[in-house]
């Protein structure tokens, strides 16, 4: 129990908290997407014309025939007024990792004053926010402020019934006056355009005649910690910069691996429910749940879909992990390193491809070696990966998970390729000119004639690659928890476009010359893994010799820090690849290049800020106490003749006056002015950050001194532990 009167409020607080009802949902087929305006409940309120002409949109990616919307706006508005609905939002991603919505009535004032529930098609197609309020690199201004947001008739709409009321959402893209992009889902539509066309040609090159639009798909695994509100409450930190800025490490953190897949707290396996039962409702496949690595650290899975679909839900799984959290006394930390000394929390993004007639064109079967299809599109991969791997750095750069990259609980910030043993056996093969086999999966025997024998994997898992095969996906590992996976997605679509448009260029030229098509995919593979294998890496990530050896003999580069990362944004093959693959224009890359680096410089400000405050308002304040308290204890002991030295005051007082000064040289330094937004963010990296762990370093050593009475501030130790 703490001695702090604030503290201990706190925990008083918890512990007479009132437990929130666990709920009895019934049958998940019941349950099961009961607010999603799905395609069984179109088939329902729609006429058979118009629910076929929509079908085939959604389906088959064909376009949308404009004219059916009106009849489709009344239907979704009934079905939405039926379960509660008053107001509709066209909800969309800006260039933040938020969602942004406006709510607008269905009410419409007749001329008589009575009033009527209406929504148009043209309401339902197209709505009007102003574009110049959010993030846009330059795009659009005050006074060129018009922005459209466009209905995106492949991700369903819903309701979201929250105590607050029930509101219809309807998915959307956000695009400025003059045509550019302004959010996420537009270029990973795009993206998804541009991998199925090419993918389709490389298809058809391997013999294909039927060949379906491909998609891309993602099921991203979703870490978070869980903090009692009552503490966060008194945190500033917390509730300004999603994480501790201060913090002594408690005596037990993670050491002894028992969190990981421990038994859940009853509190939180309440408030996992409670998720679930909103995500089911919402459609979202909720699949796992569990203990993460840290203390206070968990994790929930869904089930794969449609890479859009997949990033529409990944966005709401967040809003409903943080409002549901709220409800039950939590706060959800969804920044990528809340917590110093253990763990931080990333977003494993599980992508594929594949279609309908050929299925996943990234699964090996049982004989990789003798899987073509499957070779291509793998070596695909690695061409891309090896190409553009500081654009996949790129993208998941930001000031949050730069404090995971490279620190071993993270894949390095340098971006390689784990293929397993099998699939590198396989390569090899091709690269040496001779394939024979694939090695055998083989079969697990613990042993004891109770315990079943089973198929092992043709390979291990590897937690310390940043983008790992794992049986027929990559996973993509060094994503933060609190980003959008969009910008990932459209990575990974746009350099497999290119690497498969290059391949099928590739084939096309051995073909016509007369090559057989198998030896023209050897030849074109053996080509990849000459000129792209570099990127391949079956070991110890984390390894200072793997660091060394990327660099110097394989010629990787480790872009530490968003401010490396980010400038990769503004290179001119990356421009040329997005212009090719029509995913980007150069004012659209440009934009996120500014507005991403922005929001860096923003970030590391406002924490720096929170340092200063802090410093001077809580912790010197309480250490000043501590040592007018000790100083008056010492004269009072040495007035009755108890000698009592002053080396705990006079340590005290050294750590305090060397905060002081660390926070003058902070508050200095944040006066600086700079030529360009490269400086700036290089400033941040290389002196401001430092100088605030350099602050921190003597707050962290304060709190192991001063009087745990006296501590103002919530400790890891009871964040961490008491639930």
């Amino acid at each position: 129990m703490s001695g702090n009167e604030l503290r201990a409020q706190a925990i008083a607080s918890i512990a007479c908290r009132p437990k929130v009802p666990v709920s009895t949902p019934g049958r998940l087929e019941d349950l099961w997407a009961k607010d999603v305006f799905s395609l069984s409940n179109m088939q329902e309120c729609l006429p058979k014309s118009v629910f076929k002409s929509l079908q085939k949109t959604i389906t088959t990616g064909a376009p949308l025939d404009v004219s059916v919307a009106d009849v489709v706006a009344v239907a979704m508005k009934d079905w939405a007024i039926a379960k509660g609905a008053l107001y509709y939002s066209h909800m969309f991603y800006p260039l933040t990792n938020a969602t942004a919505e406006k709510h607008d009535g269905f009410i419409s004032v007749q001329s008589d004053g009575s009033v009527i529930s209406e929504f148009s098609g043209k309401v339902l197609v197209q709505g009007e926010p102003d574009g110049s309020s959010f993030p846009n690199g330059g795009i659009r201004s005050t006074f060129e402020a018009r922005g459209y947001t466009a209905w995106d008739v492949t991700s369903p709409a819903f309701v979201m019934d929250t105590e607050n009321g029930v509101t219809l959402f309807i998915p959307t893209v956000f695009v400025s006056w003059t045509g550019e992009a302004l959010d996420k889902k537009t270029p990973l539509l795009r993206s998804n355009a541009a991998m199925s066309k090419a993918a389709t040609r490389v298809l058809k090159l391997l013999g294909h005649s039927e060949v379906a639009p491909v998609n891309s798909s993602c099921g991203a695994e979703q870490e978070y910690f869980l903090v009692d509100a009552s503490f966060a409450s008194v945190r500033p930190d917390l509730l300004l910069a999603g994480r501790t800025l201060f913090g002594k490490a408690p005596a037990k953190g993670q050491q002894f691996d028992d969190h990981y897949f421990g038994v859940i707290p009853e509190r939180v396996q309440v408030f996992m429910q409670d998720v679930e039962e909103k995500l089911y409702r919402l459609g979202i496949p909720a699949k796992t749940r569990h203990n993460e690595v840290a203390p206070g650290q968990f994790e929930i899975a869904p089930f794969f879909e449609a890479a859009n679909v997949a990033s529409d839900h990944q966005q709401l799984i967040m809003t409903v992990l943080r409002t549901t959290a709220k409800k039950h006394g939590f706060v959800c930390l969804l920044h990528e390193k809340p917590f110093a000394g253990i763990n931080g929390s990333g977003k494993h993004v599980n992508w594929s491809v594949g279609n309908a007639t050929q299925g996943n064109l990234l699964d090996p079967g049982d004989t990789p070696h003798a899987n073509a299809q499957f070779l291509v599109f793998c070596g695909a991969v690695i061409r891309g990966v090896h190409k553009y791997g500081p654009l996949m750095r790129a993208v998941i750069a930001s000031a949050s998970n730069d404090h995971r990259l490279g620190a071993n609980e993270a894949p390095p910030a340098i971006i390689s390729i784990y293929l397993g043993s099998q699939l590198q056996d396989v390569f090899d093969q091709i690269a040496s000119g001779e394939v024979t086999g694939s090695q055998s999966k083989g079969e697990m025997d613990l042993g004891v004639d109770t315990l079943p024998k089973f198929p092992k994997d043709a390979g291990d898992r590897n937690r310390t690659s940043p983008f790992a095969f794992t049986g027929n996906r990559f996973e993509f590992r060094a994503v933060g928890s609190g980003q959008s996976v969009a910008g990932p997605l459209v990575a990974m679509n746009t350099i497999l476009a290119d690497s498969l448009d290059w391949m099928a260029d590739q084939l096309e030229a051995k073909l016509g010359a007369g090559v057989e098509l198998n030896v023209a995919i050897h030849d074109v593979l053996r080509d990849v893994i000459r000129d792209h294998g570099a990127v391949v890496f079956n070991g110890n990530g984390y390894s200072t010799e793997w660091h060394e050896m990327a660099v110097n003999e394989r010629g990787l580069l480790n872009l530490r820090t968003t401010a490396d990362a980010l400038p990769v944004l503004r290179e001119q093959y990356i421009e040329d690849l997005f212009t090719k693959e029509k995913v980007l224009t150069p004012v659209e890359l440009g934009s996120r290049f500014e507005a991403y680096s922005e929001q860096y410089i923003q970030h590391i400000e406002v924490e720096a800020k929170l340092v200063i405050s802090m410093a001077k308002t809580i912790i010197y304040p309480a250490a000043m106490r501590y040592m007018a308290e000790l100083a008056k204890t010492i004269d009072s002991l040495n007035g009755i003749g108890v000698e009592f030295g002053k080396d705990s005051v006079t340590k005290v007082a050294e750590l305090t006056k060397s905060m002081m000064g660390s926070v003058d040289q902070l508050s200095d330094m944040m006066t600086k002015h700079f030529m360009s937004v490269e400086e700036h963010m290089q400033f941040c990296a290389q002196t401001i950050r430092p100088l605030m762990d350099q602050v921190r370093e003597y707050a962290d050593a304060l709190e192991g001194e001063v009087a745990d009475d006296l501590w103002p501030l919530p400790t890891y130790q009871e964040m961490l532990f008491i639930k």
